[in-house]
């Protein structure tokens, strides 16, 4: 009996089961395929080789080989460097105290000594501002003071004035930021300004390309930043006057108070990004020799340090906020009590205020800034504020009505002072800047008043004695109550006054007017969510 044949298994399957099977194929295709991608799954190319055929073959390869030899000797040597400069750099923390070489402090004194940062680092920055101030002083035979064109007077200060005069160097304003101001009140402090120092007309550039890159144009520019600058020709024309006169090439030292712009003052002569600049205040923190040609090099300097003396919205206007940790509360508070409270309600668009603190309560709601639980942020509402103030806010002081001259800047001073310049030419590119530039309108310029001179800090001892705020608080129970109300402080002790020895004088604000309201001190009760410590420079963009 013949055996019957079995029959094979059917392949035949039902349709779920056979897209079942496709899809787990995709998926795993797709796998192999991104962990390809990952890796970079490529076929390496076989290297060849020098052919049989080629002539010198052997002289070839020996050279293919010193090559590579060379190249793994250079990676050692350049990992044994790195660890010795690892090693140096812990060495120099480890004993701060080291005294420098003599080509070290060369180094230092042009801002290009690595060694010195890493020493200096461990220093009280005050400390070190100061150093580096006296070294420009020392170093430039003439001095430009920049000043923000929206409180010209706050930003003098009366010490480096003194310590310029008594140095024998010229001293020239520039008063900066011009476009920020009416012109009316432009050509106003021009002309009381101009009967003491040399006095220019400024508007910086902020949009200029990197040193060695080429400028990227974009579209649409920040309001505040432009690339048009004026009044670099009269002020070069006065540089170069000076230096024909003194017959060498001179040095030309730049300082000020922060955030008046001392950085850009430079990058606008020299029509590149020569120095660090930013928003954020205090970013110079070292001396940089910049050459503007081969007879003219600039000098870019560090910040004035602020004396605590001072009323506490010069504090809050003038002090950088890397190095003063300031509350926003308070620093805001001081300066809304300058300001003229009509049109601040204008400004922000926020019903009339009796207290710092009831504006900030409305400003957060007006802005949204909120707090968890929808409750008003009154501290971001606050930085907001001294972001504005500080930053790119259209706002003017009044000249004062009665000008006197400062004891440091007698007339035989003055007239020191303006020999070697040309005053009718000076006179002539100023008017053509205020021409030039387009100004901010009278009405929405917000009027400010101003405190009078600013009082500063250049020598190291007085630093050591000073104590922040919060220790003299700590340790003297009477100073409690200085805090936001810097002017009441500043009538009950009025040896605190920042003007000394006099500058020019202030008359006090009429009865009626509002500009000179004083901060109120404000309630005890603050919201959650904050942070005293908060660097609040950078929220500003």
């Amino acid at each position: 009996m013949k055996r019957p044949k079995l029959k094979k298994a059917s392949k035949r399957m039902s349709c779920h089961k056979r897209y079942k099977i496709q899809k787990k194929v995709r998926e795993h295709h797709r796998k192999l395929r991104k962990e390809a991608k990952k890796r970079g799954h490529k076929k390496p190319r076989k290297d060849p080789g020098v052919p049989n055929s080629a002539p010198f073959k052997e002289a070839l390869l020996r050279e293919a080989e010193l090559r590579k030899q060379q190249l793994e000797e250079l990676k050692q040597q350049q990992k044994l460097d790195r660890q010795k400069e690892q090693e140096r750099k812990r060495k120099l923390e480890a004993s701060p105290d080291v005294v420098p070489s003599h080509g070290e402090s060369v180094a230092e004194e042009f801002g290009q000594g690595k060694a010195k940062k890493a020493k200096l680092a461990k220093q009280n920055p005050k400390k070190l501002y100061c150093q580096e101030l006296k070294k420009v002083l020392e170093a430039a035979d003439v001095v430009l003071e920049v000043l923000d064109a929206r409180d010209p007077l706050g930003c003098r200060c009366p010490q480096v004035e003194e310590a310029i005069v008594q140095g024998g160097q010229k001293l020239v304003l520039v008063l900066n930021k011009s476009d920020l101001v009416p012109k009316e009140n432009l050509e106003n402090w021009l002309h009381c300004l101009e009967r003491e120092l040399p006095t220019v007309v400024f508007r910086a550039a902020t949009h200029l390309r990197d040193k060695g890159k080429a400028m990227k144009v974009k579209k649409k520019a920040a309001p505040y930043r432009s690339a048009v600058c004026f009044g670099k020709e009269g002020l070069l024309k006065m540089l170069r006057g000076l230096q024909e006169t003194c017959g060498k090439a001179i040095c030309v030292g730049v300082v000020g108070f922060p955030n008046v712009g001392k950085s850009s003052v430079i990058n606008s002569l020299t029509r590149e990004q020569s120095c660090a600049v930013g928003v954020s205040m205090g970013l110079t923190r070292n001396m940089q020799a910049v050459p503007l040609d081969k007879q003219i090099t600039l000098l870019d300097s560090p910040s004035f340090i602020v004396s605590p003396m001072n009323p506490a919205a010069a504090l809050a206007m003038r002090s950088p906020a890397s190095i003063e940790v300031l509350k926003p509360v308070e620093a805001a508070s001081a300066i809304l009590g300058q300001a003229d409270a009509r049109q601040v309600v204008l400004k922000y668009t926020v019903p009339e205020y009796t207290s710092p603190l009831e504006f900030f309560t409305l400003l957060a709601r007006r802005r949204g800034l909120h707090q968890k639980g929808g409750s008003p942020h009154v501290e971001s509402a606050a930085k907001l504020l001294w972001s504005e103030w500080t930053g790119a806010l259209g706002y003017h002081c009044l000249p004062p009505p009665s000008w006197a001259c400062p004891p440091h800047l007698a007339e035989r001073t003055v007239a020191a002072m303006k020999l070697g310049f040309d005053a009718e030419e000076l006179r002539r590119n100023n008017a053509q800047s205020i021409q030039a530039i387009r100004g901010s309108r009278l009405a929405t310029s917000l009027l400010f008043q101003s405190w009078g001179l600013t009082n500063g800090i250049i020598e190291e001892t007085d630093i050591a004695e000073d104590l922040p705020r919060e220790h003299r608080d700590k340790d003297d129970p009477d100073c409690h109550q200085e805090g936001v109300d810097g002017e009441e402080a500043q009538e009950e002790s009025p040896a605190a006054c920042p003007a000394e020895g006099g500058a020019l004088a202030m008359e006090p604000p009429a009865s009626g007017q509002t500009g000179a309201r004083v901060a109120q001190p404000l309630s005890p009760a603050k919201p959650t969510g904050g942070d005293d410590d908060y660097d609040f420079s950078t929220d500003y963009v």
